[in-house]
């Protein structure tokens, strides 16, 4: 697996995935589809699409935009698309892993894209070695086409159903053959996926904004454990699996997903929001204002204004040009703390006590350098307010939180972090107000409470060391 760097305090899901079926320019719809959910992967992109004889692929390591022109959207022909953006978490990154991959075999080719980290995919793939599979990637997305193509006797969806009961992890797979598409998601739906109907076609996508953006009306999620076929008949499905929960990610209210996207029923922006007021009724603090950073912290920090009704200001800017930096300031200019991300106002923070919203808390790095911002612009008191609980333990379904060294609450109690980041209070949103604010008592809060919803395989653990809490 790849991690992140000491100096990136941001968190990072691993991809979203998108597919049309059935819809003219399919290829164009898909790039924009992929560039409203760019905001879960910005390393790599693909295309692959289907005019039902054969299929048409491109991709490569970059930002929606940069890979795809017209000339690569003619390319990519046919009634049929899948797309993929891609943040790297299992396999790390490099072109030969960038989605979506395609595969040719005697039984037919397909391609396939995938969202999410399967946990056991080291053994799966020293068993598929060790019977001859020759794999391509170092992802562990590919590991479900050798699964599907080794035993050529069976159907398709057997092949396929056999596959996804393999598998341990957080997942959403799309799969494109010449005459069909399949949307899968795993047993425990951690990771989302919904389906939405399009002219005479249907759309599938980790994110509902994407419907928003081309016109598509929502049908429904892919149910846990479900497999929804694609066809010229229509649309049918069927369940792999019969231990089925919906344990959805809780960090995809919280940070992933775009505040106009519904996951599983609840609006981001409405759960962000309701979270900021809950904090307020938990966490009440003297101070002259409230301020969000940028930008999934937003939405709470409003709610948090409302409920306590201090006044929210727009204290800190993003540079939204930031994007990929060419180049590195120098040491000193490190040093002297230059503001590329993120710069506060001075005319609103100088003198005030002030309430700072943000959405989770990883490493701490980010966090004690915005206190230290605001400080230096003049603002007399600094206390944070988090609109998710303490981050303990690591994530192992797509999330690049991997090991607990990464996670400053792993090894320090509230009061230690507030003194490392140097902030005049701190306190945290509950595990119950979380679920208060989303209205979802089940969902996946393993980084917070340490309880994972599948079996953690040697190869992770062995990874990881006891947390010292």
């Amino acid at each position: 697996m790849e991690y992140k760097t000491i100096d990136d305090n941001e968190i990072h899901e691993e991809c979203g995935v998108f597919g049309v079926f059935n819809v003219k320019n399919a290829s164009e719809l898909t790039y924009y589809a992929l560039h409203a959910m760019q905001h879960r992967g910005q390393e790599g992109c693909g295309i692959v699409t289907t005019d039902g004889t054969r299929l048409y692929g491109h991709r490569g390591v970059g930002m929606v935009k940069e890979i795809f022109h017209e000339q690569e959207l003619r390319y990519c022909k046919g009634d049929f698309a899948i797309g993929h953006v891609r943040y790297s978490t299992a396999g790390g990154s490099g072109p030969n892993n960038v989605q979506p991959f395609m595969f040719n075999h005697s039984t037919g080719d397909f391609g396939l894209c995938h969202n999410g980290n399967i946990v056991n995919s080291k053994q799966i793939r020293e068993k598929l070695e060790m019977n001859g599979s020759i794999f391509q990637s170092t992802s562990d997305t590919e590991i479900l086409a050798h699964l599907i193509k080794k035993d050529v006797t069976k159907s398709r969806i057997e092949a396929i159903k056999e596959a996804l009961n393999t598998l341990k992890g957080g997942f959403a797979f799309i799969v494109i053959t010449k005459d069909k598409l399949y949307a899968m998601r795993d047993k425990n739906g951690l990771r989302p996926l919904s389906i939405g109907k399009m002219q005479d076609g249907y759309v599938i996508s980790s994110e509902t904004c994407a419907f928003d953006v081309i016109g598509a009306e929502f049908i429904r999620d892919v149910e846990p454990g479900e497999i929804v076929t694609f066809t010229k008949d229509g649309m049918s499905s069927t369940f792999y699996a019969k231990d089925r929960v919906n344990n959805i990610c809780a960090m995809e209210y919280i940070y992933f997903s775009r505040p106009d996207s519904d996951i599983c029923g609840v609006n981001v922006h409405a759960s962000r929001k309701e979270a900021g007021r809950v904090l307020a009724q938990e966490a009440p603090v003297d101070a002259d204002i409230v301020l969000g950073v940028p930008d999934s912290s937003l939405s709470a920090a409003v709610g948090y204004a409302e409920e306590s009704g201090i006044p929210y200001e727009m204290g800190l800017i993003k540079n939204k040009y930031m994007g990929r930096t060419f180049i590195e300031p120098s040491q000193e200019l490190r040093d002297k703390g230059v503001r590329m991300k993120l710069s506060p106002v001075r005319s609103i923070v100088k003198g005030k006590r002030i309430i700072l919203i943000d959405d989770s808390i990883v490493r701490g790095t980010t966090s004690k350098k915005i206190v230290k911002m605001l400080r230096d612009m003049g603002a007399l008191e600094v206390h944070m307010r988090i609109a998710s609980p303490p981050m303990i333990s690591p994530c192992f379904y797509g999330v690049d939180t991997n090991t607990y060294e990464e996670l400053i609450s792993a090894y320090n109690d509230v009061e230690k972090v507030r003194e490392i980041i140097g902030c005049d209070s701190l306190a945290f949103l509950s595990h119950e107000g979380l679920k208060k604010a989303t209205g979802i008592s089940d969902m996946c809060m393993a980084c917070f409470t340490g309880h994972y919803p599948t079996e953690l395989f040697d190869s992770i653990k062995d990874a990881n060391k006891e947390s010292k809490f």
